[in-house]
């Protein structure tokens, strides 16, 4: 039990399965999604969101902020993971830039849209890698900088910040994705609080998990001859 508790903590040591990850993650994203909607409600209560075109914009920004804030983390730790595992960092800035762009608008635009469909809400499907490239380009390419950085980190540290990390990175994709659904159309959200919280947490852990522990493993061990892959067998 002991030996699960600090797995879960500072993923070391760890087979990487599907199933643990999204259970070690799983707290994070409930924890996030918990306060983003405390700051989206605090916003509602001061009246940010009562429909007037000044207030629906600048929820519009509010969204922006965090999704680009995410593709740091998510660039970052991908980043950090496969390198843990692989030393071909040129693999592992591909690996990294391409998870970052695709999990990304996934959780914060793709499966946000999709939840206030499920919920018969008419949504407007904006995604960001067409009309923002030129903002989410610095954001990603800072991301990948530091995530090289952290790289070259002693293990100890790689598992001091993977703590915080994690939770910072599915903090930001909440509030990213509550801040798309109102902004692009669920302006009623409180109504179906129940249902929309429990829809964020899936839209929000399996791809924050996907993109900073599963896809990086999977590609840095899809090289056999990898010295970091064999010792990390014996």
């Amino acid at each position: 039990m002991n030996k699960e508790k600090e797995v879960c903590q500072v993923h070391i040591d760890h087979d990487h399965s599907l199933i643990g990850e999204l259970i070690c993650h799983l707290p994070y994203a409930i924890f996030s999604v918990a306060l983003g909607l405390i700051v989206l409600s605090f916003l509602s209560f001061w009246g940010m969101d009562n429909g007037g075109a000044v207030n629906k914009k600048g929820l519009h920004m509010l969204f922006h902020s965090f999704h680009f804030l995410h593709i740091i983390f998510a660039a970052t730790g991908s980043l950090v993971t496969f390198s843990r595992f692989s030393n071909n960092m040129i693999k592992g800035f591909v690996v990294a830039l391409f998870s970052a762009l695709f999990f990304c608008t996934l959780s914060d635009i793709i499966l946000p849209y999709l939840a206030g469909r499920l919920l018969g809400v008419s949504m407007h499907l904006h995604l960001c890698l067409f009309s923002e490239l030129h903002n989410i380009i610095p954001f990603l390419a800072v991301g990948l900088l530091n995530g090289l950085i952290m790289s070259k980190h002693s293990q100890g540290n790689k598992g001091m910040y993977s703590v915080g990390s994690h939770f910072a990175h599915i903090l930001t994709s909440s509030l990213a994705s509550l801040f798309y659904l109102v902004s692009e159309g669920f302006a009623n959200w409180s109504g179906q609080m129940g249902l929309l919280f429990l829809l964020l947490i899936l839209a929000v852990v399996i791809p924050c998990t996907f993109a900073d522990v599963i896809v990086p493993v999977l590609c840095a061990r899809s090289r056999k001859d990898d010295e970091k892959y064999q010792a990390g067998k014996h």
